[in-house]
């Protein structure tokens, strides 16, 4: 399990669809406390079928947050 640090959300830029480790991905059979990092290379948004390079980080490294700094 990761560190709760490491537990960021990740939005889609195509339709807003929000990743939530804390939720994980019903849909695509992704469980609770999966970091996005984790998730399979094949996996997409259940929304928009987005892959996750079409995903943007919400906090950690890479984010808006901290490219702000």
């Amino acid at each position: 399990m990761a560190e709760p640090e490491e537990m960021y959300q990740c939005q889609t830029v195509n339709c807003g669809y929000f990743y939530d480790p804390d939720r994980g991905d019903r849909k695509g059979k992704i469980p609770k406390g999966t970091p996005f990092e984790d998730l399979p290379d094949d996996w997409c948004c259940p929304v928009c079928g987005a892959g996750k390079k079409m995903f943007r980080p919400m906090a950690g490294p890479g984010s808006v947050l901290e490219e702000g700094q």
